[in-house]
């Protein structure tokens, strides 16, 4: 293992799944935007470094560093001069620059972080005020001391978790979500910063000399600095739709800073950069889950690089963490003004039925935007059924993936909450979802837009084998699978209420008035013959790409949504309330 002098928890974990070829490697806009930050921030330089530049402006990078010459100060310090840090500027020679890879031993590892929190400090335009502690592990290593993240769930919490995921058709009811999400994670973690001890773990797929990532340290520095100057623990969403608006921030501006130093290791810096290549996401990767989580990643980019050009550079962002979004909707569309609606789900349950409760609070959620999507598109990945997005809706030629679409764009508000009964909750550990059910109910911005979500989620219930329950107004039975079980769907103007328990005749248990006798106004789709999905040829799960931070704050992992259903271990989290 190889060290800086590491010191003694939100741990902030960087996953590279691998590169996706139709979108040309990294997630973000066309422009890097990282701003040419001069070593003294008070300097005309700098001034003018805060503003975007095109990622191929050759000329421009040559410019600010004849400028940065003119003006770098005879006696900086590591506080108060960017681009400086412990006696290394962001531009020195070192001589593991002369190597044919990125092994780099324990006494040559301290100037390698140093030159790259002066390069961090270069790019965003701010210093930083501690050191930072860093190791290179093997990821044998990081599984042998990383294995217990997805444990420490009670079995109400691990009811509520499963219950969740079985709502999107993301885990189905016979698999515990913590065996699938542990699965994403387990092969995919690339490093983490830990701000309670100042320390960044990279994490080398070369199991005897590990390498080191200089793309992957420049973005856990880049958290490493946005902890010191805005304390990420105080950034804490309520629902999963909010703490991934968060992430749109935090890791919006951390993947400037990666696309900007990556401009620079191409076209003006030496960097290190591992000889092994890219990894493969496993064939079972859940694809509900990962893009649920990239979502930040595909969009808080574009959404930083707005805030950047309509306010005044990086000091439009440092301002940010103060105003952070609390939507997924307010990141995927960062120009509109929506205000998100409060949509309550009163218990109106019976005949046994009641809501969930943990810690003598309800259990609920709010998908958001962002969550919705992922259900949708999840199909086209992976899978031979027809999806509700297409893989050429979503994969749109751009970098990232575009979560922007019809079906979802008129989201106002959702809250899914948990419903269980004595069967259910005298089980002494439920591993999966089992014979639980819930109530999801969303707003629209119109009647419209609720009757788009409203026939997509019926596309989404005929591939799965769904069919209509003769004299019961829109109830469907899926007989079969690890989706089965009976569903009811409602739509009043722009609201939109499902309702799913094990049986039909338990829908009314579970939300009064659920499936009542008359025929439906809500018809499924015609079943695709075929059932199969456009799946663009070549583009396999070794194709699709992203790096995804996860955060644990103290005893508590937040995998981009930790207050909702990919939480790992629940102390400390707030909820969505009723």
């Amino acid at each position: 293992m190889q060290s800086t002098s590491p010191r003694s928890s939100v741990v902030l974990f960087s996953v590279l799944l691998a590169t996706v070829i139709l979108t040309g490697g990294l997630a973000g806009p066309a422009l890097a935007t990282g701003g040419l930050a001069d070593s003294d921030p008070t300097s005309a330089a700098a001034a003018r470094a805060d503003e975007p530049v095109a990622a191929d402006s050759t000329a421009a990078v040559a410019s600010a560093a004849l400028q940065t010459q003119r003006d770098r100060p005879e006696n900086p310090t590591t506080e108060g001069t960017v681009g400086y840090v412990a006696g290394y500027w962001y531009d020195d020679e070192l001589p593991v620059d002369d190597q044919s890879n990125a092994v780099v031993d324990d006494d040559e590892l301290t100037p390698v972080v140093y030159r790259a929190m002066a390069r961090v400090e270069r790019i965003r335009n701010l210093t930083f005020e501690d050191e930072i502690s860093v190791d290179v592990v093997s990821r044998a290593e990081y599984r042998r001391t990383n294995g217990d993240r997805f444990a420490n769930l009670s079995p109400a919490e691990r009811l509520e978790q499963n219950v969740g995921y079985e709502a999107l058709f993301t885990v189905d009811r016979n698999t515990a979500a913590a065996d699938a999400t542990e699965s994403l994670y387990g092969g995919a973690v690339n490093g983490y910063y830990d701000p309670a001890t100042d320390e960044i773990v990279i994490v080398s797929e070369n199991p005897e000399t590990p390498e080191l990532d200089e793309l992957t340290l420049g973005h856990e520095l880049a958290h490493a600095l946005q902890d010191q100057r805005f304390d990420l623990s105080q950034l804490n969403g309520s629902t999963q739709d909010e703490t991934l608006a968060i992430d749109g921030l935090v890791e919006g501006d951390a993947k400037q800073v990666e696309l900007e130093y990556e401009n620079r290791c191409q076209y003006e810096w030496d960097c290190l950069r591992p000889s092994t290549g890219d990894r493969n996401i496993s064939a079972d990767v859940n694809w509900g889950i990962y893009f649920t989580v990239y979502q930040p990643y595909s969009d808080g980019p574009d959404y930083v690089t707005l805030r950047r050009y309509q306010g005044r550079g990086w000091s439009a962002i440092d301002a940010a963490y103060d105003d952070p979004p609390t939507t997924t909707t307010a990141v995927i569309h960062p120009d509109s003004e929506r205000e998100p609606a409060n949509v309550s789900v009163p218990d109106r349950s019976g005949d046994g039925w009641r809501q969930l409760t943990v810690d003598g609070d309800a259990a609920s959620d709010t998908v958001g935007e962002a969550g919705m999507v992922a259900m949708f598109v999840a199909d086209a990945f992976g899978s031979s059924r027809q999806p509700v997005i297409e893989q050429s809706d979503f994969l749109d030629g751009g970098p990232g993936y575009d979560y922007n679409q019809s079906v979802t764009n008129g989201w106002a508000g959702d809250r899914l909450v948990v419903y269980t009964n004595d069967d259910v909750t005298n089980t002494s550990a439920p591993t999966a979802a089992g014979d639980a059910g819930y109530v999801w109910r969303s707003e629209w911005q119109s009647a419209a837009n609720a009757q788009e979500f409203v026939d997509g989620y019926l596309r989404l219930l005929e591939t799965h084998g769904a069919e209509s329950v003769d004299g019961r107004r829109d109830a469907f039975r899926i007989a079969d699978g690890g989706y089965s079980g009976a569903y009811y769907l409602e739509q009043n103007g722009s609201t939109a209420t499902i309702v799913r328990a094990p049986s039909v005749d338990e829908l009314s248990a579970v939300e009064a008035g659920a499936a009542p006798a008359g025929e439906d106004s809500l018809d499924l789709p015609a079943s695709d013959e075929s059932n199969e999905s456009n799946n663009i040829p070549g583009l396999g799960p070794s194709a699709v790409a992203g790096a995804i931070c996860l955060v644990v704050l103290g005893a508590v992992t937040r995998i981009a949504v930790s207050r909702g259903w990919l939480q790992i271990d629940p102390r400390g989290r707030n909820r969505n309330r009723d």
